[in-house]
């Protein structure tokens, strides 16, 4: 058993004390988990509700819905927050498509592969702030990274633009006409943007969901 192994088995133990220096101690023995394998001394302690490790063995999906209790489910639903991985989403994949055109002006190149960055970027935010397992998350994160790696397409061109009429960029926007846009868009596609968009909406669906992991911790006492 490793020491932190230790340290979650003795924070179940009603057993217990919290020294300010040094840790969990035993209230019996005044000392540190030192046992290998099972403590003598231990007392589950009815106040401590079990929860997951987030960096250990992570399930997928599936093994979320087939070995975590319903109850737990429920509560991991609870916390749950649509709206602000919505919102924080859509914050995330408009800079990174700013900074797409940005860099693939400044460099004189629509680089594609910026696309990758954003769909993970899209993605992780929503993980962070949604905390969701429902597939509403990883759709939402699918379709925000799918919408921004557009964005960032159009202020490439946008730019380019620019540059070629000697125009600024917001006169450009305010100038250009956008029944062209699609065909301008469709004549600057490559078949490597094809597979750049199709893993940058593959990375926000996947990483759009919360990662939970077998490993049972403490989690807040119950109230």
């Amino acid at each position: 058993m490793t020491r932190e192994e230790q340290l979650v088995f003795c924070k179940k133990c009603i057993n217990r004390r919290l020294d300010s220096k040094q840790g969990f101690l035993c209230a019996l023995t005044g000392e540190k988990a030192d046992f290998e394998k099972e403590c003598a001394h231990f007392q589950a302690d009815p106040n401590v509700d079990v929860a997951l490790f987030p960096e250990e063995e992570v399930l997928t999906r599936k093994e979320i819905k087939a070995k975590l209790p319903v109850e737990v489910m429920e509560k991991l639903r609870l916390e749950q927050r649509l709206f602000s991985a919505l919102l924080t989403g859509l914050i995330v994949g408009v800079i990174g498509a700013i900074l797409w055109g940005i860099i693939s002006v400044a460099t004189g190149y629509q680089i594609g592969y910026m696309a990758l960055a954003i769909g993970a970027a899209v993605g992780l935010s929503i993980r962070l702030v949604g905390r969701g397992l429902d597939n509403v998350f990883g759709f939402m994160g699918a379709g925000i990274a799918f919408f921004s790696v557009l964005l960032g397409n159009f202020f490439t061109i946008i730019g380019f633009l620019a540059n070629t009429f000697e125009l600024g960029y917001w006169e450009m926007l305010g100038n250009i006409n956008y029944q062209y846009l699609p065909d301008l868009m469709i004549e600057t596609f490559s078949p490597f943007d094809l597979l750049f968009y199709g893993i940058a909406v593959y990375e926000g669906y996947r990483f759009s969901f919360r990662v939970i992991s077998s490993q049972p911790i403490i989690a807040n006492p119950k109230s």
